[in-house]
């Protein structure tokens, strides 16, 4: 069931006291925005810690979120359209919104929103026939509905090197080259700008201070042991992890596209570089699921991304 989440950021322990820097961005940096998500889990992960790092930094932050797991944006233009042709429809209400079932034309005037992001379904994402003509399309009907607002594509990332979906034919550079020129041709027919969440998840991948190793060379995926798990060092994704079944055996499961906690802050620490323009204050909230040098790496990787991209 999807929902969706308008949160007016609430104290939560974990902030430091590190110095703010000047931002070198074109856009004036600002303390305070009313931003609404539109996309699946993808957009559910790298927003995770986004409230935390916003009020760390001494910002205001709305978040809305309409997100279904797992939907292209061909889903959610889909019951954009259903909406306007039978709104009490129970099928068009999707969203959820004050816990009642709502509209996204409901939720896009239910407040005057700063920036609306629109994120393409993962694999989608890799092939630019799969937004047209749904990012358009939304894209109006966000500005019809929401006017004056800024519309930024939610750029997602590869899967991880040593995920099953790759092939010979189809390698992790492949999806990488694939959804970047995606993204950035969708971006111009729109008009609108790219949140490089999937730039920074590469440029981790290839940074020297963070660089993980996939598959571990030394692990027996042939035959796992329990509790044995190989080295996952610096992913950014789940990865491995055993499970229990109900008949109490344990199982190893993979998953490579989601972000784990290190990629959920490193999404959430590009957001807040992008949006506020406040170059070096998030590294004022760190999780407590992460060292410390870990998450001041991987919010360095966030701000250079950013700002290279300006």
């Amino acid at each position: 069931m999807t929902r969706l989440a308008l949160i007016a950021v609430l104290g939560i322990v974990g902030c430091g006291n590190t110095m703010q820097t000047q931002p070198a961005r074109t856009s004036p940096a600002t303390t305070e925005l009313k931003v609404l998500a539109i996309g699946n889990s993808f957009t559910d992960n790298t927003t995770r810690y986004l409230p935390d790092i916003a009020r760390c930094a001494g910002c205001k932050l709305t978040l809305g979120k309409a997100t279904i797991g797992g939907s292209p944006l061909a889903t959610h233009w889909a019951n954009a359209q259903l909406a306007e042709k039978n709104p009490p429809d129970p099928k068009a209400k999707t969203y959820s919104y004050n816990g009642k079932p709502v509209t996204l034309k409901e939720i896009l005037v239910a407040q005057k929103w700063d920036v609306v992001t629109l994120q393409q379904h993962s694999m989608d994402s890799a092939k630019v026939e799969t937004y047209r003509p749904y990012a358009k399309e939304l894209a109006d009907y966000v500005r019809k509905y929401a006017p004056g607002v800024r519309i930024v594509l939610h750029q997602t990332w590869a899967y991880r090197e040593d995920d099953p979906a790759f092939n010979a034919s189809f390698p992790h550079a492949e999806m990488r080259r694939r959804l970047e020129s995606a993204y950035r041709t969708i971006s111009g027919e729109l008009g609108a700008e790219i949140l490089p969440v999937g730039d920074a998840f590469e440029n981790a991948r290839l940074d020297p201070q963070w660089k993980g190793r996939f598959p571990d060379p030394a692990f027996n995926y042939a035959k796992p042991q329990f509790p044995n798990l190989p080295d996952q060092s610096h992913s950014l994704n789940v990865g491995y992890a055993w499970h229990k079944d109900k008949d109490g055996r344990q199982r190893l499961d993979y998953d490579g596209h989601h972000a784990n906690a290190d990629g959920e802050y490193l999404g959430g620490a590009v957001w807040f570089e992008f949006l506020f323009g406040r170059s070096g204050a998030v590294n004022k909230f760190v999780p407590h699921e992460l060292p410390p040098g870990d998450a001041a790496i991987l919010a360095r990787i966030a701000r250079e991304t950013v700002y290279k991209k300006e």
